[in-house]
């Protein structure tokens, strides 16, 4: 199984200290969080793609890019690449070249984000919103697969013979992810392609989570990809971590009272009541992320948000080093109870590139025989 984390990248004024970092600051903070990652033993990082203050990642293929050059195992992601208002195009070629450049160690997470003025930014509909999701990923998944393409659809200009450049590494494309938070039609459309299925796992109940992933796995066992069980599945998560739980709550509450994205809201003791969110003990979040699957099932790939709401970059790195003690629980505790015809990882690109030499072997084999 992959851990990992994932950011937001928000710019946000640290409500202890009244002080907030600069652009600057808090890009190349990104990075060593990133780098922490990998040193405490984690396996994915993961970025999002934001167009708007006060978050900073605006174009993902560049972080991940200038990270891939500074680790040597880390996995890199997106959480997650908006397909609804990215040209197709511009994510095949960018992904392609940061596949080249990382040596694979990349993949990515197709999503329409949460803000909504990003759309007439783009010169697209949020109303549109599926479709556009849809489309574009059908077409995404041509350029990948097809050197000379001719595409005609609702949203952008037609392509004629169109090669994208460079061509995905040993001929492989990226594996992907879809993710979303409410939309069974996102779900649909990772099953029906048979790629993985992240469920954002932040702020709805767990019920909620469980009926979306459900739906994926149910979706995928009926395209003929496998088993339900055998369903790519990921998901997300929000700890803080103390040696004692008073501790945790104490230091975390002004950070989630002010937050952006939840603060003014619900107690912090409602939303970790009716949420994912952890905050306690590494002990408490070993328990309450094995939890996640009896709800979810076995899965694939946990994602948890560390970075945000403020908190200063010494502060996350602390929570980093706690964070890798709890996967080194986590890891053999999800694995005693998977069952062995339940894939263990997600695919990666020296996974998929076997698969397709085995399978080009045995083509070549039966064409042989024919003969």
């Amino acid at each position: 199984m992959q851990f990992g984390i994932f950011t937001v990248g928000d710019v946000t004024e640290d409500p202890t200290t009244g002080t907030t970092p600069t652009e600057h600051e808090r890009i190349k903070n990104t990075v060593a969080i990133a780098k922490k990652a990998e040193e405490v033993g984690l396996d994915v990082f993961a970025t999002g793609q934001h167009h708007n203050p006060p978050f900073v990642p605006s174009a993902p293929t560049t972080t991940l890019a200038y990270i891939a050059a500074q680790t040597s195992r880390l996995i890199l992601s997106t959480s997650t690449t908006l397909i609804t208002t990215t040209d197709p195009v511009r994510i095949a070629e960018d992904y392609a070249t940061l596949q080249h450049l990382s040596d694979g160690r990349m993949d990515l997470m197709m999503g329409r984000g949460n803000m909504g003025p990003v759309y007439p930014w783009f010169g697209k509909d949020i109303r549109e919103g599926i479709p556009l999701a849809i489309e574009n990923y059908a077409l995404l998944r041509r350029l990948w697969r097809e050197e000379n393409v001719d595409w005609q659809g609702r949203f952008r200009t037609p392509l004629q013979g169109f090669t994208s450049t460079p061509r995905p590494l040993d001929g492989v494309p990226p594996f992907v992810w879809h993710g979303s938070i409410r939309s069974p039609e996102i779900a649909e459309q990772a099953a029906y392609y048979g790629d993985g299925f992240f469920g954002n796992h932040i702020f709805w109940p767990a019920s909620h989570t469980e009926q979306m992933v459900g739906l994926y796995r149910e979706r995928f066992e009926h395209y003929g990809h496998g088993a339900a069980d055998q369903a790519i599945v990921g998901l997300g998560g929000q700890v803080y971590l103390a040696r004692n739980s008073q501790d945790a709550v104490r230091e975390f509450r002004p950070y989630f009272d002010n937050a952006p994205v939840y603060g003014h809201g619900p107690s912090l003791e409602e939303f970790m009541s009716q949420t994912p969110l952890t905050v306690g003990t590494p002990a408490q979040v070993v328990e309450r992320t094995l939890g996640f699957r009896e709800y979810v099932g076995d899965y694939q790939r946990q994602l948890f948000l560390v970075d945000h709401a403020g908190l200063p970059l010494a502060t996350v790195l602390k929570q980093l080093d706690m964070l890798g003690e709890v996967v080194a629980e986590l890891r053999p505790a999800f694995e005693a109870l998977r069952p062995s015809h339940v894939p263990s990882d997600p695919p990666t690109h020296a996974t998929q590139l076997a698969n397709q030499t085995a399978s080009q072997s045995s083509a070549a084999e039966t064409t042989g025989g024919q003969q």
